[in-house]
């Protein structure tokens, strides 16, 4: 399955001329000479950082699995489960182990509604997941950074969080603000969480 999902082009890619001028722990820099359109140079930097997922589970009832988390250093907020794609891991193998990781859940069926590039200076993939078919087979399994609760809540009060300040998500809230507006796209929404499509 991780075969056909493509990670987006970056809209400013990181040249094959770049070097690495940093290793971090999560963030690398990257500088390349850049010609200027006067035909002057300058230094141009780009961060490049491991991708992330993110996955909303739903529950046989309908219910979408929020997530109430604290981190340090770190407001806390309501969010998915989710978090970086390690190295060698596949995109889909990442969203199943940070799924049952987060909230104790496999689920038989996944479906990748959106994937994007959200920061134009940073070279790095969001995959956000739909999960379906849950089953729950264990206990959470926390990094000793994470404070995780389930906060399963209908897809109305979804709807409502993801437009809230406290939404960890940005991501997909102009999805959200879209199906607030447009009664075709709130509909097409509520198809995409339906447990039983």
């Amino acid at each position: 399955m991780d075969m056909q999902i493509e990670r987006p082009k970056s809209k400013q890619p990181i040249p094959d001329n770049a070097r690495r001028v940093f290793d971090g722990v999560i963030f690398d820099v990257n500088q390349w000479e850049q010609e200027l359109f006067d035909g002057t140079k300058t230094t141009f930097e780009k961060l490049r950082r491991p991708d992330t997922v993110v996955v909303f589970p739903v529950l046989d009832d309908g219910r979408i699995v929020l997530t109430e988390q604290e981190q340090p250093g770190k407001e806390p907020f309501i969010g998915a489960t989710g978090g970086r794609v390690d190295k060698g891991e596949g995109v889909l193998e990442a969203a199943k182990r940070e799924l049952l990781e987060e909230s104790g859940y496999e689920a038989s069926r996944f479906y990748l509604w959106d994937t994007q590039q959200p920061i134009s200076k940073i070279d790095w993939t969001v995959f956000i997941f739909i999960a379906k078919g849950l089953r729950r087979v264990a206990e959470l399994s926390l990094d000793a950074g994470e404070r995780i609760e389930m906060k399963p809540v209908s897809f109305d009060e979804f709807v409502e969080i993801g437009l809230s300040e406290c939404f960890g998500e940005k991501e997909i809230t102009p999805k959200l603000y879209e199906a607030k507006l447009d009664p075709n796209k709130m509909a097409e929404l509520r198809k995409l969480f339906d447990p039983r499509s």
